[in-house]
């Protein structure tokens, strides 16, 4: 049970650095207020996460020069000091009153500033955090070619703000969850009231609730927690640095959780679709958004399939391939010492150890890493005799493949997964990939998202009206009158169909 503070300011005091011992940018400013009757307070903050322009001239000034508290008395007032100073001496816009140790403790570590007052039974918590951040830029992983150019920060409070700016609903509900035994992170859920479905609602918030861990640091963290399938290759949990993304979601039906300290925000739920949606796909024409769409349903083929049926084909079923084909097939293998299975293997893990590295190393020099070192390797393979030029343009065609998909996690997933059709097809050939596609796609059917079929709306819930018309191919927006129908919404309908359409 959490304690109250004292009257005597002298002993909240000793609490307070008696708890936080040897943090020397713990900041304590003792003042005497009165001329009549002298009243002892402190001020209490953390260096670094306040604003000490606003505090000086707000806080400390307003209670310094303010008339009234030099001819206070206990005579002739009916309201409290307390009451006093917070409605008619301190100018600040966020006041509240705290009286329990543990609030005011996780209130002073995330930046407001504590004031207290001798023989008040509260202390004062000022609005006054202004930790260093940085502002707002374009995303680095979402960049597109038309649309807004605005990311999320880490800061939860400009995040929030950001998605409100698109979202002028006061059906928009922000809720605030404190997570981490230690971190005390803050993290907004954020949804519709009369659109979003409230089984799907109560679901995010019991499960945010069960967590027990010391420290929320990112979003993923928190993504790990409360995803149904941790085990599963395959995101179940959305994330974006973009508003607009989480903005068009919300709207939808669905929930964002933004986590202090981190610019990526979940979506919940998630599905095969919508992570394989792009949001320029909304900013561009139709016919050019389902071709993208299609493109990218093909990306997903080339990224599992040309590795493992190279193998299976080289190894087992030679007899497939016309016959000149097969002549430079095996033509182009001479002088290739190694199995089709090693050659295939040495070369992904190749290209992926050029992809890690050159994300690990920032700016040119990892863009270089990643074109030249690509370029030197294959070629000096083929020179050497070690792999096939056939093998090198696959291997390359995957590569391109996988940036493709907007949805790094799910790209990631896929490039995963090809090694376990590469180890299939070089002990069963064709029959391996096959039985690969099938266990991939059983997996796939049996993911679910907070109890929504992670490939809705082809299996489970059945297909809803208009459900289709914004899948693998996009709809024009005069005919996507409907909110998908996974989520449940309780407001179905989006839009008034034009007058084309009646």
């Amino acid at each position: 049970m959490s304690k109250n503070i004292s009257k005597d300011i002298q002993e909240n005091l000793n609490y307070i650095l008696d708890l936080l011992k040897d943090c020397d940018d713990l900041i304590i400013r003792e003042l005497e207020i009165g001329e009549v009757l002298r009243v002892k307070m402190a001020i209490v903050y953390i260096d670094g996460l306040i604003n000490k322009e606003f505090i000086s001239e707000y806080a400390i000034g307003s209670l310094i020069k303010e008339e009234e508290l030099k001819s206070f008395t206990l005579q002739g007032y009916r309201t409290t000091i307390l009451e006093v100073i917070k409605e008619e001496v301190l100018a600040t816009s966020e006041i509240e009153e705290e009286s329990q140790w543990d609030n005011i403790i996780k209130l002073i570590l995330s930046g407001d500033t504590l004031l207290l007052i001798d023989n008040a039974e509260k202390a004062i918590i000022i609005g006054s955090r202004s930790s260093p951040t940085r502002g707002v830029d374009e995303p680095k992983t979402e960049s597109v070619i038309r649309g807004p150019r605005e990311g999320f920060t880490e800061i939860l409070k400009y995040n929030t703000t950001l998605i409100r700016r698109k979202i002028r609903d006061p059906k928009l509900k922000v809720k605030i969850h404190s997570i981490g035994r230690r971190s005390k992170t803050d993290i907004a859920v954020m949804y519709i009231e009369d659109i979003v479905d409230d089984k799907l609602l109560n679901e995010v918030k019991n499960r945010l609730e069960k967590i027990d861990i010391d420290a929320i640091l990112d979003s993923s963290i928190l993504e790990h927690l409360i995803e149904d399938n941790y085990l599963s290759p395959f995101p179940q949990i959305e994330n974006t640095e973009r508003p607009d993304s989480v903005a068009a979601a919300i709207y939808e039906g669905r929930i964002a959780l933004v986590v202090d300290n981190s610019p990526f925000a979940l979506i919940i739920p998630a599905t095969l679709g919508t992570l394989l949606q792009s949001s320029e796909d909304y900013y561009t024409r139709w016919i050019e958004a389902s071709a993208v769409r299609l493109l990218r349903i093909f990306a997903i083929m080339l990224i599992i399939l040309p590795s493992p049926l190279y193998v299976a084909i080289t190894a087992y079923h030679p007899g497939l391939l016309p016959t000149r084909l097969i002549y430079y097939l095996a033509s182009s293998r001479i002088n290739v010492p190694f199995p089709a299975v090693v050659e295939a293997i040495t070369m992904e893990l190749t290209m992926e150890l050029l992809r890690e590295s050159g994300t690990r190393i920032s700016g040119p020099i990892g863009n270089t890493i990643g074109i030249v070192g690509g370029l030197i390797i294959g070629q000096a393979a083929v020179e050497a005799g070690i792999v096939s030029p056939l093998m090198i343009i696959i291997i390359a065609i995957s590569t391109i493949a996988t940036f493709a998909i907007p949805s790094y996690e799910l790209s990631a997933a896929f490039r995963l997964v090809k090694f376990l059709f590469i180890a299939l097809a070089a002990v069963l050939g064709l029959y391996g990939i096959m039985l690969g596609l099938i266990i991939v796609g059983t997996h796939v059917i049996t993911l679910n998202s907070f109890g929504i079929p992670f490939t809705s709306p082809y299996s489970g819930l059945g297909i809803e009206e208009g459900d289709l018309k914004d899948t693998l191919v996009k709809a024009p927006v005069q005919r996507l009158w409907m909110r998908p129908g996974f989520t449940h919404p309780k407001d179905k309908k989006r839009m008034k169909r034009g007058y084309k359409d009646e």
